[in-house]
């Protein structure tokens, strides 16, 4: 007779193969990835591309010559200049101005300076349009120092310049607060002057968060509403930047109009992220 087989002990049958888990695992974490993936585009689409695409579809209602006729128009195109001059000059100030900052936050210790750590970013949690009205106080028809800047560039810029400073403080922060010294005290050690030093070593490994924090305070100045509504007056073909007068041709029904325009600032906000994120890129990579 031939033998019968050996069965098998309860071990061996509660043992699965090792295949089976894994790919277990491996579902899991596609299913994981799917639902996350999901969430943010659902996420992303109902505050930004759904309201995006209403706000093109409303300027392009009649038209492209509708479109162009509202863009090209004179106080929209005087609008739009004193807008991107008075942010060009503003971003400016505040990429020297933040990088001084942000070098002192990280490079020196005094007292108060959690203080002023804090105070950089009461921007970001102060409304703008209280900010507005600091402004005008300080520096409008009833000013203690007797400075009246309201209706002019000057006040637009000091107003955007308040809004945008913690851009670049707080995108330069962390790149230098991560430098070493080993370079720096190597170039000081050869007899290289700290002028030179910071020229050729520090800056140009500050250079690309410098021009991410730029091109971001830009593309707010841009569209800042609060903190110039006060200062500037809105006088049109003088001091009327570009989101007052959005706002103005929305509350006289032309909303296809004020539509135009905001697309119009949307897509020169953009553009100019772009440039700045792809050269920051570029000098990160040459840097590697």
């Amino acid at each position: 007779m031939l033998a019968a087989p050996p069965k098998e002990t309860p071990i061996a049958q509660a043992k699965s193969p090792p295949s089976t888990g894994r790919q277990l695992r491996r579902v899991n974490r596609r299913r994981r990835r799917g639902a996350a993936k999901g969430l943010a585009v659902t996420y992303l689409s109902l505050l930004v591309l759904i309201p995006l695409a209403a706000l093109v579809t409303n300027a392009f209602n009649h038209g492209l010559g509708s479109f162009w006729r509202a863009v090209t128009q004179t106080e929209s195109i005087d609008a739009l200049r004193l807008t991107l001059v008075c942010a060009f000059i503003a971003s400016a100030i505040n990429a020297v101005a933040g990088l001084a900052t942000a070098w002192v936050l990280v490079r020196d210790r005094f007292v108060g300076q959690g203080i002023l750590n804090a105070i950089i970013d009461l921007p970001f949690a102060l409304p703008t349009v209280v900010a507005g009205v600091i402004f005008y106080t300080l520096y409008g028809p009833l000013s203690p120092f007797h400075v009246d800047i309201t209706g002019t560039w000057i006040g637009i810029t000091v107003a955007i310049m308040f809004v945008t400073l913690p851009f670049t403080v707080r995108s330069v922060q962390p790149v230098l607060e991560s430098l070493t010294f080993n370079a720096e005290s190597a170039a000081s050690t050869l007899g290289a002057s700290p002028a030179r030093v910071f020229r050729t070593i520090t800056l140009p490994a500050l250079m690309p968060a410098l021009l991410t924090g730029t091109g971001l305070a830009f593309a707010r100045a841009i569209g800042e509403y609060g903190s110039v509504v006060f200062i500037s007056n809105n006088l049109p073909y003088r001091s009327e930047v570009a989101s007052s007068y959005i706002y103005s041709l929305a509350v006289s029904d032309q909303t296809n109009s004020a539509a135009s325009v905001a697309v119009a600032l949307l897509v020169i906000a953009l553009a100019l992220l772009i440039i700045f994120n792809v050269t920051a890129q570029r000098l990160a990579r040459n840097r590697a």
